[in-house]
Formats: C-alpha cells, sequence, structure tokens
C-alpha cells in the first residue's frame, strides 16, 4: 500500500492567478434514484478562500448532494468540474485523492478503534517497497496527537480508543482529520446540528480558519445563523432544487430564513 499524500495548498504566487476559478463547480446535476427525484439541476461553484453555504431544511437534498461532492454517488445528469477540468468521482477514494475531505454529521468515527487509526482511516503513513509494504505507526501518532493539538484537545495517547472521548472531542477529531487531509475543499455536513452554543462557536472558527487557510469550504446547514455569521456564498435547496444563489451583500440573516421557511421566492 502506498503512503497517503498530503495535498499541498497553492502558494501565494498561485493564488492570485487561480483566485477567480472555481476549485469545484456543479452544472445542472440532477440525482434520481428509481422514480424519486432526489435532486434536480443543481448548480454551485466553491471558490478558494470562501465559505459557500448549501442551506435547506430536512429533506431538501443537502444529503444526496454531500454524497455526490464525496464520490458516494454519481449524478444522473449533469457535471462536475475541479478547477473548470471536468470530472468524475467513482468512489470516495477518488474525491479524496483531490483533496476533498468531508465532516459527516455522523462523524464516520468507529469508537472502538483508536485515534491514530480513526485519523488515518485507509490512508496511513507506509514504509517499505512493494510488495512488503508496513505502517509506521510512529509517524502517523505524530501526526494525529499533533493535529488534535492544533484543534485545541490534548489527548492522552494516540492508542486510546475513540469511544474513551467525549462528544465534544470525537467532533475535533473528525475536524482535525478533514483539515490535514483536505487541503482543496473541506465540506461541513450540519456540523452544529447537536452542539451547543460554546461548541457551536469552536467550529464556526474553525470553519473561519479553513478559509483564512485559502482553502475553499462548503457549509451545509439548516441553521441560518451561523450560515450568514462565515458565509461567503449561498445556496437554498428546497425539494431537491436551488432556489437561489446569493453573495453575502445580496442576503439578510431575515431572508435566509425566509426563503428556507418558503415564505420568499426565489431569486
Amino acid at each position: 500500500m502506498p503512503a497517503a499524500k498530503k495535498h499541498t495548498p497553492p502558494t501565494n504566487a498561485t493564488k492570485q492567478n487561480t483566485d477567480s476559478v472555481p476549485i469545484m463547480s456543479l452544472k445542472n446535476v440532477s440525482r434520481y434514484f428509481g422514480n424519486v427525484i432526489a435532486l434536480k439541476d443543481m448548480s454551485f461553484e466553491v471558490h478558494r478562500g470562501r465559505v459557500t453555504c448549501l442551506l435547506g431544511d430536512n429533506g431538501a437534498g443537502k444529503s444526496t448532494l454531500i454524497k455526490i461532492l464525496s464520490g458516494v454517488h454519481q449524478p444522473s445528469e449533469g457535471e462536475m468540474y475541479i478547477e473548470n477540468k471536468k470530472t468524475v468521482f467513482n468512489s470516495p477514494r477518488d474525491s479524496l485523492d483531490y483533496g476533498i475531505a468531508t465532516v459527516y454529521q455522523d462523524l464516520a468515527l468507529v469508537p472502538l478503534m483508536s485515534i491514530v487509526r480513526n485519523f488515518f482511516m485507509g490512508r496511513e503513513i507506509t514504509r517499505g517497497f512493494f510488495p512488503f509494504y508496513y505502517i509506521d505507526f510512529k509517524k502517523c501518532s505524530e501526526i494525529a496527537q499533533t493535529e488534535m493539538q492544533r484543534v485545541g484537545i490534548n489527548i492522552r495517547s494516540p492508542d486510546q480508543a475513540v469511544g474513551t472521548l467525549s462528544g465534544g472531542e470525537r467532533q475535533c477529531l473528525a475536524i482535525a482529520r478533514a483539515l490535514y487531509f483536505g487541503t482543496r475543499v473541506l465540506i461541513f455536513d450540519e456540523p452544529t446540528a447537536a452542539l451547543g452554543v460554546k461548541q457551536s462557536a469552536i467550529v464556526l472558527d474553525f470553519i473561519k480558519q479553513a478559509r483564512d487557510k485559502n482553502i475553499g469550504v462548503i457549509f451545509i446547514t439548516h441553521n441560518s445563523f451561523h450560515a450568514h455569521e462565515v458565509g461567503d456564498l449561498f445556496t437554498i435547496l428546497n425539494r431537491g432544487q436551488s432556489i437561489g444563489n446569493y453573495t453575502r451583500s445580496e442576503i439578510t440573516r431575515a431572508k435566509l430564513f425566509d426563503l428556507m421557511a418558503g415564505k420568499v421566492t426565489k431569486k
């Protein structure tokens, strides 16, 4: 098994030339499950150093969209582009290879496994030569511990089971993992849904930090207050369709809420 690669973020020199080019864009993407229309004609863009908020109530199509972005599902119609190049993700591995990482609502952690194994989850650093690869557990443990410290969590040992962590610490582990591997795009799936005020503020701060590192962020939420606090671009979903794309200057927090509640017609 080859060593896991960590993508290198663009330098300041390349940033100026690529800011106008979306890292990721969807054009008229639809997804069908038999006769069920889960997504219809979805289009939006993700840019470096910006937070794109996808808002919608339960059943709006957010979960299906996440699975398309992360390579779990392929679009039934429409196209996906990475830096203006047409791209097809055939598996979650393809998405990861492009530097796209997702913090899922259920965190995608295995409680009985160690912190370090959860952190790498199939992307372990290896040594040796083909076919005699072996996992460099020492290096993996050092990285896991360092990255946890970066998000403010001091763990006893990288070998302790994830089940011994609190809910907030597990959330931080999932975020630390995404920040390490997701050097192009970070997708946050309802990260504040089950958190209190203090923990939500910490997560929103992580989103701002990722934006400041010139990473493109997709923030999927049904909380218009949290979205408006950190968002730069906003797409509102309703029953699998977009009812509007807005920049921050074009929309207020109140209008965001009204659009989600169906009180305002689309743009």
